[in-house]
């Protein structure tokens, strides 16, 4: 697995922010929420600008977000989509280059090392960014940028 160990601190944009939420086991919900953003994809596209992939998650209820960034408030939105307008923040960033089927241990590792380096942390989604796309990236090149809450 190939995760940055030492996190870099970013600031994350307010973002307009078109999701499916899924609570329980992240192994579930996260395939099944992603599986029906990706059939609503082109619909929401037809009228708005998808900027960015990303998933917010929180434990304790294990809560998963998949979703998209647009460029402005949504119109016209798919039935059963959710929308809110992401209020961003400081977060510590791990950056995983491989598979995405590397996430959920690189997610651990993440977490492991904030707290090996007792980075403060606040109650708040944590991110993981999918700053390349699958469908024209190499897997073993994809890059996911993994964000944690941070005061």
């Amino acid at each position: 697995m190939n995760l940055t160990e030492e996190p870099e601190i970013v600031n994350w944009p307010e973002t307009h922010y078109v999701f499916i939420e899924k609570i329980g086991p992240f192994m579930n919900t996260a395939p099944q929420a992603w599986g029906e953003v990706h059939r609503n994809v082109p619909a929401i596209a037809e009228k708005n600008q998808i900027t960015k992939y990303f998933s917010l998650y929180k434990m304790g209820p294990d809560t998963y977000r998949a979703g998209v960034s647009i460029a402005e408030p949504p119109v016209e939105l798919p039935e059963g989509l959710q929308y809110e307008k992401f209020p961003g923040g400081k977060y510590s960033r791990f950056v995983l280059t491989g598979p995405f089927s590397d996430l959920p241990q690189a997610s651990g590792r993440a977490w492991q090392l904030a707290e090996e380096k007792k980075i403060p942390l606040r109650d708040d989604f944590a991110i993981e960014y999918y700053v390349t796309d699958p469908r024209v990236t190499p897997e073993p090149e994809l890059i996911t940028e993994i964000l944690i809450a941070t005061e």
